[in-house]
């Protein structure tokens, strides 16, 4: 019986976390539960930055002057150009909050297609795991979608056209990442870093108050975890 009990332990403690954490789940009900909380945080984060202010009065993910501007900014105010600098970081903010809903059927999608695999991933993966996995199955086109929108807001203001003459040359001398010469560019890489951010803090709010989950479900996963 000693060596039974012996045995038992040394399993428990060699399988792994996901599968002993929801031990009283299917995978099939992990998986439901997983999107559930997902589709309740990924609508959340969109809700909040998709209104005014959702980016700009957010320091979490306010957008601010790209490098190339920023160390030029104390030059650029004895040009006059200061207000033209605080416009940019406005309109830069603003074009976030106006594309980000956009991103909602792009990430119901990946939350409708996520597999059991995937599932696993998420919930054993860390406090990144949502970040990892919303990036790989939407970045590239999320990013096709912000940009074209992005540079409608930005293209009208002077100041834009002196960040992409200064980044260009940045990028000649290895200052600057090729996808931020331009400041569209940049914008959408900004806007989805904030976006994919606030999912994340949506899920870890779920870890910490599963009762807090919009689906029953969805609260006995996270109330395993």
């Amino acid at each position: 019986m000693k060596r039974w009990m012996s045995l038992l332990m040394c399993a428990a403690l060699a399988a792994p976390a996901w599968a002993l954490d929801l031990a009283g789940l299917t995978q099939g009900e992990a998986a439901g539960g997983l999107k559930e909380a997902l589709t309740q945080g990924a609508g959340k984060a969109v809700e909040l930055l998709g209104q005014k202010n959702g980016y700009l009065a957010n320091p979490k993910v306010k957008i601010p002057l790209p490098d190339a501007l920023a160390k030029s900014e104390s030059l650029l105010q004895m040009m006059g150009k200061g207000k033209d600098l605080d416009k940019l970081v406005a309109t830069m903010n603003r074009a976030a909050e106006q594309a980000v809903p956009a991103a909602k059927p792009l990430l119901m999608d990946a939350i409708k297609t996520m597999s059991v695999d995937d599932a696993k991933r998420i919930l054993s993966g860390g406090e990144d795991s949502v970040t990892r996995y919303f990036k790989e199955k939407t970045e590239s086109q999320l990013a096709t979608l912000f940009e074209p929108m992005v540079k409608e807001q930005t293209d009208s203001l002077a100041v834009s056209k002196t960040y992409n003459k200064l980044a260009g040359t940045g990028a000649g001398l290895g200052l600057v990442k090729q996808e931020d010469t331009r400041v569209e560019g940049y914008v959408t890489r900004k806007a989805l870093d904030g976006l994919y951010l606030m999912i994340a803090e949506q899920e870890k709010a779920i870890r910490k108050d599963p009762v807090g989950a919009a689906g029953a479900l969805a609260r006995r996963v996270f109330g395993a975890l």
